[in-house]
């Protein structure tokens, strides 16, 4: 009776098994269901930048609200009202705000008015306007999360795609400015199927803009959107009348609401991708299988030529000790400066706060990745990716604390007052200083991406009532541990080096080796006549003695160009694909392209820096020293 009972229980166990993985859906992500007839909302965000359409360039870095005077869009009746975004949002430049345009869920609309009254364009405005147009300046609306796109045909694999954004106007063959002011928007619904009766999902949102110069509001109130024989020109020397006008046409679709985004995020010919990703891989492995062989080999082969010189002592005339084997010295290749290996640098509190940056950024990273795959990134939360890697960033504030204490200490650094106050401070305080310097060049020129002053506060908010604090509680950690020593003992007297010549000397070196960290990870240590030193490769490979910089400022450094070739990279974008015609947009693009480069640079160097250290740790811990 007993089994039976057991049994019954198992049973009433697996039946309830369902109920625990009952589906959820994230906030801001949860599918909205609509009712036939039902008002569908349609937000207006930001005017932004496109590629010019006489020269395929980028001509500008600025976006403007979508409400900007000049532009003389219409607006709700009771005045647009702002839509609340995240901090990341915010932060890319999203201005999302209510707009007059009326959709009802199933029910077609064919050519009505904006607005009552038609816009009227002066000199001012037209000359803006137009500017815009050549700059190719595109609308983003947004129609239950999904942007306002047009379709687009790739043309090597011919595949059509959502491209979000529309254009504002186009030109014409004489290359005047033709102002769009007649949309036909297309949108796509899905019904929802378990049982959910005349209820309809968002699917898809197309827009086809058109110039219609004929267009007007009757006395009536009818509306006629006349043709697009007759486009408007606004005139730059009279004042030019528009009027603004729309079509709503609903179209069923077979697209599920779960994959209502995979014809947005398309990928330009995969296969070339695939390619240059397996083609990359494929090279990479080849160099890292063929230098760590010929590391290995070499390593091994002086270690225990080390360790059997070790063992042979043969006293000689002045009764000093030498080790001897085939009439080698032991005081040769890389065991040379096993006394000076692990010597101090030149500025260990600067090194060891960047570094404890660099840990930060890199938890951050893997972090964020981590989110990413696990799906809880979704492209309908706008900004939650950047929202995401400041909080995650401003939460590991701990993990750089803690990892530049330790290293400080393991330098033998007395001021760790210092350390604990520059490590959350230094590096985020300059990246933020620049970034309200760049954002008053954007204010200046009464771009809509300007950052408010509100978030700005509340950024400092976040970062000395969050971040400063858990950098702190790392730190007093870190320094409470137990230095990590080297497994050789340092000289108290410097080894003295000659000085380099040719690709050995400080520049040229750091871009060799950062071509090198670009195909595999494998640091270039080096050693110094005052301070730190890194290792002598036995055919020449692994030691490249330097003078003017100590191993572990050229390990971070040398890796830490990658950020270099990060900003180099984009100023030949600028330069190819680029043209900015004003000062403040050439300073804005080179200004955040620097920065970018800078934390790049703050990343790579870290991990540069913990690769040789772990590397020179363990080749010394190997070889027997006395």
């Amino acid at each position: 009776m007993a089994f039976s009972k057991r049994t019954f229980s198992l049973y009433s166990l697996l039946l309830a098994a369902p109920s625990f993985t009952t589906a959820f859906y994230l906030p801001g992500v949860a599918p909205t269901s609509y009712d036939e007839g039902q008002s569908v909302p349609l937000y207006v965000n930001h005017l932004t930048p496109g590629l010019a359409q006489q020269d395929e360039q980028l001509h500008s870095v600025f976006s403007y609200d979508y409400y900007h005077p000049a532009f003389h869009f219409c607006a709700p009746e009771n005045g647009p009202k702002y839509i609340r975004e995240s901090l990341g949002s915010i932060l890319f430049g999203d201005r999302i705000q209510s707009s007059p345009f009326e959709l009802f869920m199933g029910k077609n609309e064919t050519c009505k008015a904006v607005c009552k009254e038609e816009a009227k364009f002066d000199s001012r405005s037209a000359k803006f306007t137009n500017r815009r147009i050549v700059q190719g300046y595109n609308f983003n609306w947004l129609v239950d999360g999904l942007p306002g796109a047009q379709i687009n045909v790739e043309s090597v694999t011919e595949a059509k795609f959502y491209n979000p954004g529309f254009a504002l106007g186009s030109l014409n063959d004489n290359g005047q400015a033709v102002l769009n002011n007649h949309f036909d928007i297309f949108i796509e619904y899905h019904a929802v199927g378990y049982g959910a009766k005349d209820k309809y999902r968002v699917v898809g949102v197309l827009v086809q803009p058109d110039s219609r110069g004929n267009s007007k509001v009757q006395g009536d109130g009818t509306v006629d959107c006349g043709s697009s024989d007759v486009p408007v020109i606004l005139d730059e020397d009279s004042e030019t009348g528009v009027t603004w006008t729309y079509s709503v046409y609903w179209r069923e679709s077979s697209t599920p609401w779960a994959t209502r985004w995979d014809k947005y995020l398309h990928v330009y010919d995969p296969k070339i991708h695939w390619f240059s990703l397996i083609n990359s891989a494929v090279f990479v492995v080849f160099l890292v299988g063929m230098v760590s062989m010929i590391l290995v080999r070499a390593l091994r082969k002086d270690i225990a030529r080390y360790n059997r010189l070790d063992m042979i002592n043969l006293e000689d005339l002045d009764g000093t000790s030498a080790a001897v084997e085939d009439g080698i010295q032991e005081d040769s290749g890389w065991k040379l400066v096993h006394g000076d290996v692990f010597r101090c640098p030149k500025s260990p509190l600067l090194l060891s706060v960047l570094v404890g940056n660099g840990a930060q950024l890199f938890m951050m990273t893997g972090a964020t990745v981590l989110v990413a795959l696990f799906g809880l990134l979704s492209p309908a939360n706008r900004g939650f990716l950047a929202t995401a890697t400041l909080l995650i960033y401003t939460l590991f504030g701990f993990i750089g604390g803690y990892v530049s204490a330790r290293v400080y200490k393991s330098f033998g650094g007395e001021a760790w007052k210092r350390n604990i106050v520059m490590t959350p401070v230094l590096v985020p305080g300059f990246i933020f200083s620049s970034f309200f310097l760049l954002n008053l060049f954007v204010w200046a020129k009464g771009s809509s991406g300007a950052v408010p002053f509100g978030t700005m506060l509340a950024l400092v908010a976040i970062w000395f009532v969050i971040s400063v604090p858990l950098s702190v509680a790392g730190s007093w950690l870190g320094f409470k541990q137990r230095a990590v020593e080297g497994p050789t003992k340092t000289n108290q007297i410097p080894r003295q080096v000659p000085p380099m010549t040719g690709s050995l000397r400080t520049i040229p070196s750091l871009l060799l080796t950062d071509l090198l960290h670009v195909w595999f990870p494998v640091p270039l240590l080096r050693a110094d006549d005052h301070h730190n030193c890194g290792y002598d490769g036995a055919p020449g490979i692994l030691l490249a003695v330097r003078r003017e910089l100590p191993m572990a400022v050229e390990a971070f450094a040398g890796a830490g160009m990658t950020g270099g070739y990060v900003f180099l990279n984009a100023l030949l974008f600028w330069a190819t694909r680029v043209s900015f015609g004003g000062f403040t947009g050439a300073v804005l693009y080179v200004g955040y392209s620097a920065l970018i480069g800078f934390v790049v640079f703050i990343l790579t160097g870290s991990i540069g820096f913990f690769a040789s250290w772990a590397f020179v740790q363990r080749i010394y811990g190997s070889i027997k020293v006395d």
